[in-house]
C-alpha cells in the first residue's frame, strides 16, 4: 500500500486517526476452539502455525495491548544458537532454520541479517569453555569458529585489541548464521497471515479472569466478552507469573529489567553483533546506521519497566573499551523491558496443572531468537495433544524432577550462581 505526500500530510493534519486499520477488528464469537494469550511474537508465531500447519482457524488471539507494542518490540533483535546443552541448542538451531526462510513462507519481510555473532571471551579459562561450546555446535551441524588474535581483528576490524585492558580479550566464539531480525516486522508478519487464514485478533483486549470447573479450563474473560474455549496458551512474557495466578497456578518466575539503548546513526562501521562478556555488553548497528546496546539484567525483581543510569554505564563503559569511537556518539533514546527468568535461566513451555491450560514463558533474554520455532512447537501440542521432543526438557515439572536446564549461553543472571 502506497501513500502519496498529500495523503501522508492528511493523516499528520488529523493526528493520524484516519489511517485504515491494518488488522480488521472481528466480532468477538462466544466460543473458540484455542484462545491465546498474548498477540507477541510467540502468540502470533502460534496462531500462525496452527493455521498453516495444522489447519485450525477457531482461534482468538488476545493482545492487552497493541501488536508489536510489548516484549517483542523491547528487545535488540538478535538471534542465535550458541548453546551448549542439547535441549537448549536444538530449539534455536531450530529458529535459526525457520528465520532464514521466514520472509518466504510469510511473503512479509521480516529483515533476517545473517551478519554473524561474536561472542568474546576475556580469559583462557572463558575460551577453554568457548571452545567447548563451539565444537558441541559442530558436532551437531551448526557453524561455529574460534578465533584468536590476527583471525578475530580481521573478522572485526573495528573492535579495539590494543593495549592493556582490565578486561583482556583472549578470543571469540564466531557463529556466522547469528545476526538480527526486524522485531516488529515479525510481530506483524505473523499477525497478518494469521488473520488472513481467519483467526480473530483482538488488540487493546488483556485477559481479566479463567473460567475452571473441574480442574479443567473452560473459558477466558475479557473486556469485550466471555469467551468459553477447549485450551488456552498464556504467552505473556513479562507478565507471565501475573496471568497464571489468575488461573491459580504459582510459576518459579522471577520478573526483572532488561535495559537497552541506541545512538544516532552514522555511516555503516560494523557488520556483525559483539557481545562483551565482563559483565555483559552488546553491540549491533542497524541498517539505518544506530548502534544498538545492550547489558545485563537491573539485578533486583521488578515489574516496573524503567531503566536505571547504573546499567545504562556499565553497558557504555564495556562498549567503549570495544569500540572506543562510539564515545563521541550521542544516545537518542533508551527503553526497558520486562523479563521472566525462572531459577535454571531457561523457558517454561508445555501443560499446566489445569486441564488445557498451557504455559509459555520464562524466556529472559532468549525469546525472541526462538520466536519462530516456539510457535511451531506450541501449535503442535495445541493441536495434536503430543508434546514435541523440542519443547518436553522445558516443562513446568522439571523443576519438581530435578531435570533444570542451566546452560552456558543463556545470559547473565546472577541470582542463578
Amino acid at each position: 500500500m502506497g501513500y502519496s505526500g498529500f495523503s501522508l500530510l492528511k493523516h499528520a493534519v488529523t493526528g493520524n486517526r484516519r489511517w485504515p486499520d491494518v488488522l480488521a477488528e472481528p466480532e468477538m464469537r462466544a466460543s473458540y476452539d484455542i484462545v491465546i494469550i498474548g498477540g507477541g511474537g510467540h502468540g502470533l508465531a502460534t496462531a500462525h502455525y496452527l493455521t498453516s500447519n495444522h489447519g485450525i482457524t477457531n482461534v482468538a488471539v488476545v493482545e492487552a495491548g497493541w501488536i508489536g507494542g510489548g516484549n517483542t518490540a523491547r528487545n535488540t533483535t538478535i538471534v542465535r544458537s550458541d548453546y551448549l546443552l542439547n535441549a537448549s541448542f536444538q530449539l534455536k538451531h531450530f529458529a535459526l532454520k525457520l528465520w532464514s526462510d521466514l520472509t518466504q513462507d510469510l511473503n512479509f519481510n521480516v529483515m533476517y541479517e545473517p551478519r554473524g555473532y561474536v561472542d568474546l571471551a576475556h580469559s583462557d579459562g572463558e575460551l577453554e569453555h568457548f571452545t567447548l561450546r563451539a565444537n558441541a555446535m559442530q558436532l551437531r551441524g551448526a557453524d561455529a569458529a574460534i578465533l584468536t588474535g590476527d583471525s578475530l581483528q580481521q573478522r572485526v576490524p573495528e573492535l579495539d585489541l590494543s593495549g592493556a585492558k582490565r578486561f583482556p580479550v583472549a578470543g571469540a566464539l564466531v557463529q556466522e548464521a547469528g545476526g538480527v531480525v526486524r522485531h516488529d516486522a515479525v510481530a506483524w508478519g505473523f499477525a497478518q497471515n494469521a488473520a488472513a487464514a481467519g483467526i480473530h485478533i483482538f488488540q487493546n483486549c488483556p485477559a481479566i479472569s479463567f473460567d475452571i470447573d473441574a480442574g479443567r479450563i473452560i473459558a477466558v474473560t475479557t473486556p469485550k466478552g466471555r469467551i468459553a474455549c477447549k485450551q488456552v496458551l498464556i504467552s505473556v512474557a513479562g507478565s507471565s507469573s501475573e496471568v497464571a495466578q489468575m488461573a491459580g497456578v504459582d510459576l518459579p518466575l522471577t520478573t526483572i529489567n532488561v535495559q537497552a539503548l541506541v545512538t544516532e546513526p552514522v555511516k555503516p562501521a560494523l557488520d556483525t553483533v559483539v557481545n562483551y562478556n565482563a559483565g555483559l555488553s552488546y553491540v549491533s548497528q542497524t541498517s539505518k546506521g544506530e548502534f544498538v546496546l545492550g547489558g545485563a539484567t537491573d539485578g533486583y525483581a521488578s515489574f516496573a519497566r524503567r531503566g536505571s543510569f547504573e546499567r545504562i554505564e556499565d553497558v557504555l563503559a564495556r562498549a567503549v573499551q570495544m569500540f572506543p569511537f562510539l564515545s563521541r556518539l550521542r544516545l537518542m533514546r533508551h527503553w526497558s523491558g520486562s523479563a521472566d527468568i525462572p531459577m535454571d535461566g531457561n523457558a517454561i513451555m508445555g501443560r499446566t496443572p489445569i486441564d488445557g491450560l498451557m504455559i509459555n514463558a520464562g524466556w529472559g533474554y532468549a525469546g525472541f531468537k526462538a520466536t519462530p520455532a516456539v510457535g511451531w512447537c506450541m501449535a503442535n501440542l495445541l493441536a495434536t495433544g503430543d508434546m514435541p521432543d523440542l519443547v518436553a526438557p522445558f516443562a513446568l515439572e522439571r523443576f519438581a524432577n530435578g531435570a533444570e536446564q542451566d546452560d552456558a549461553g543463556i545470559g547473565p543472571y546472577p541470582w542463578l550462581h
